[in-house]
């Protein structure tokens, strides 16, 4: 009969990407000490620190086959230290010693080696995302498949910036000030800034090279791209701030790097806007719902209410609400009083909502209902749905005037009466 025993892990800790070293011991990244570092552990589970930092050297499994670190083969191992930005360092087997390696890359992510060919994916806030191979002997970097064929010259490239600011807690973000070659701006005139809340919600924004953020701060606008609490790159710490805290930390985090841009006197207090998806959307419709900081916001395929995503989602996510808010139904309050559409008709800004109607992660019935109560209600937005499409960038937009969906008994809208009849809930 097969036997099993756990020799590392626990509810308190995770374990990421158990390498063997040889017949006897692996190496492993664990966070005992609330940071994911580097350990040996034993098949008798004895454990042994081999690179104690306050750095991450791991991040969330969201895909299979995700990596971190790999054996050179000469007794040390190439590792990806992350805080904020990524750096690639070479760490001794034998005493734990480690020393950094030039790459011009501030987010990175390990592939495969071979010999003195390494691997890498990633870029930096001027050097596009894609394949590149390094070679340890001489660190000549060679591209091998960028994410974009062509990019803007540099001089209309935004330069990222990496701040923290202080609200209810320490705040990470980058920072993309506006950045044209051919304009300046006015003398004393402050810029416009959006604030770009990433999904996941527990993943994280890099400050790498983006198109988009390029297009904002080309024209004037800057970038502020937020690490609220919740996110990863910062220890478990930080990344459990949002545990039962969705809706709350993430608006408390976004709120609070913005207005600490305009104390700063780096942006326009009076100019600013959010958007996000997914699970930035639902910061999104949150912040604009709850707060008066920003002047407009875009969801694109935002989650707006909580009881039917938990129905709808897909498998792979279908109990992660439990740990964000809680699990049902005693949270079922929390549920309700949390949604940005309980708070909908307290929305005083322009909002734009996008949505991929083969979404099935985010379905379209959370926009939908979001934009049913702003009809209701004759409340500034615009709703754009994307036919055929997954999200709300990958297909043309279908017209925008698609009637609002009606409950069935009393023909009042649906998310204003769905919990009061039968065919409605």
């Amino acid at each position: 009969m097969n036997t099993w025993t756990v020799i590392a892990g626990s509810t308190s800790e995770s374990v990421l990407q158990p390498t063997w070293l040889d017949d006897e011991s692996l190496l492993i990244s664990a966070d005992p000490s609330g940071w994911w570092n580097l350990e040996t552990v034993r098949l008798d589970g004895s454990r042994v620190p081999l690179h104690t930092d306050q750095a991450e050297y791991g991040g969330p499994l969201w895909m299979l086959g995700a990596g971190w670190f790999t054996l050179r083969g000469d007794g040390t191992v190439l590792a990806v230290r992350t805080l904020g930005s990524d750096r690639l360092v070479s760490i001794d087997l034998s005493t734990g010693d480690s020393r950094d390696i030039d790459v011009p890359l501030s987010a990175l992510a390990i592939g495969g080696i071979n010999g003195d060919r390494l691997l890498l994916s990633g870029g930096s806030s001027t050097l596009a995302s894609g394949l590149r191979i390094l070679d340890l002997g001489t660190g000549e970097l060679t591209e091998v498949r960028l994410g974009v064929d062509e990019l803007p010259a540099e001089g209309y490239l935004p330069l990222a910036e990496e701040h923290t600011f202080t609200g209810v807690r320490d705040v990470h973000a980058f920072v993309f000030p506006p950045r044209n070659a051919d304009f300046e701006a006015p003398e004393g005139e402050l810029p416009p800034y959006v604030a770009f809340v990433h999904g996941g919600p527990t993943g994280r924004t890099t400050g790498m090279l983006d198109v988009t953020k390029a297009y904002f701060t080309s024209r004037g606008i800057g970038v502020v791209d937020i690490n609220y609490g919740g996110s990863s790159g910062y220890g478990r710490a930080y990344r459990e701030a949002l545990r039962g805290q969705w809706g709350v930390v993430d608006v408390e985090d976004t709120v609070a790097a913005v207005r600490g841009l305009a104390s700063a006197g780096l942006a326009d207090g009076s100019r600013l806007a959010i958007r996000g998806g997914s699970a930035g959307g639902w910061t999104v419709l949150a912040a604009l719902t709850t707060s008066d900081v920003f002047a407009a916001g875009a969801s694109y395929f935002g989650v707006a209410e909580l009881i039917t995503f938990a129905e709808d989602t897909h498998d792979f996510e279908s109990r992660y609400l439990d740990g964000l808010i809680g699990p049902l139904p005693e949270a079922l309050e929390l549920y309700t009083s949390r949604a940005p559409l309980t708070h909908a008709a307290e929305l005083s800004t322009p909002v734009l909502l996008l949505q991929g109607l083969d979404d099935p992660i985010v379905p379209p019935s959370q926009a939908e209902m979001f934009r049913d109560v702003l009809v209701e209600r004759g409340l500034r937005h615009a709703y754009v749905a994307y036919e055929g499409s997954r999200t709300a960038s990958a297909a043309p937009p279908r017209s925008s005037t698609r009637p609002s969906r009606s409950c069935r008994s009393t023909g009042r809208s649906w998310a204003s009466c769905r919990r009061g009849c039968p065919c409605c809930r």
